[in-house]
């Protein structure tokens, strides 16, 4: 069976999405491992309802990142569960060379807006500060960079006039839950391949 893990350091929406689309689509793929950088996150509670295991792990004195030792610990955590795809679902630190090289092409995030337009936090708010007519969301591999990774899927979402920070990402968030457990499907399915910057689906 195909097992992916979680990282999430919040509601966890996007793992409740995650979780009703396997079961759903009856999928063999499971879900080994949340791990949580927050120990309130609710993404745990999602978890821990689901059956699934959910462990929080300190992230260290660094409030945009995981310490050395620390991202070690998460390694680890993740091989021990035997995942094979790693999936950001609102974890809110930057992976750092090690995590990134030990699961090489195995890492994939969701980011709410048109990459690469908007990268970094509240990628909402921005498209609204800046006037855009359209934004939406990104599945993409995840590299050394910020939101720069190779894209994988990404659906549009039209910015309406009386639209506010919070009005906007909810229904950013309403195609977050759709492509990304697809991005999941297919990657499970083998249809997914990279070529340079650009990612084939089959």
């Amino acid at each position: 069976m195909f097992t992916i893990g979680v990282l999430a350091s919040g509601k966890g929406t996007n793992l409740q999405a995650i979780i009703d689309f396997i079961k759903e689509e009856k999928l063999p793929i499971r879900i080994g491992v949340v791990i949580s950088d927050n120990p309130d996150a609710y993404a745990l509670k999602r978890a821990e309802k689901a059956g699934i295991k959910n462990v929080y792990i300190p992230p260290g004195r660094y409030k945009t990142f995981l310490e050395p030792e620390v991202e070690k610990k998460y390694v680890e955590c993740l091989k021990e569960n035997n995942v094979e795809l790693v999936c950001l679902a609102g974890f809110m630190r930057v992976l750092k060379k090690y995590f990134i090289e030990s699961f090489k092409w195995k890492i994939i995030n969701i980011h709410p807006s048109l990459l690469p337009a908007f990268r970094g936090l509240e990628a909402w708010k921005q498209a609204l500060d800046f006037g855009v007519r359209f934004t939406g969301c990104t599945v993409h591999f995840v590299d050394e960079g910020i939101d720069t990774g190779p894209i994988i899927l990404q659906a549009v979402v039209p910015v309406l006039p009386d639209d506010t920070p919070e009005s906007l990402h909810k229904r950013i968030q309403e195609k977050e839950h759709l492509i990304y457990p697809l991005a999941i499907k297919l990657i499970f399915e083998g249809r997914v391949s990279i070529c340079g910057r650009k990612v084939v689906i089959r």
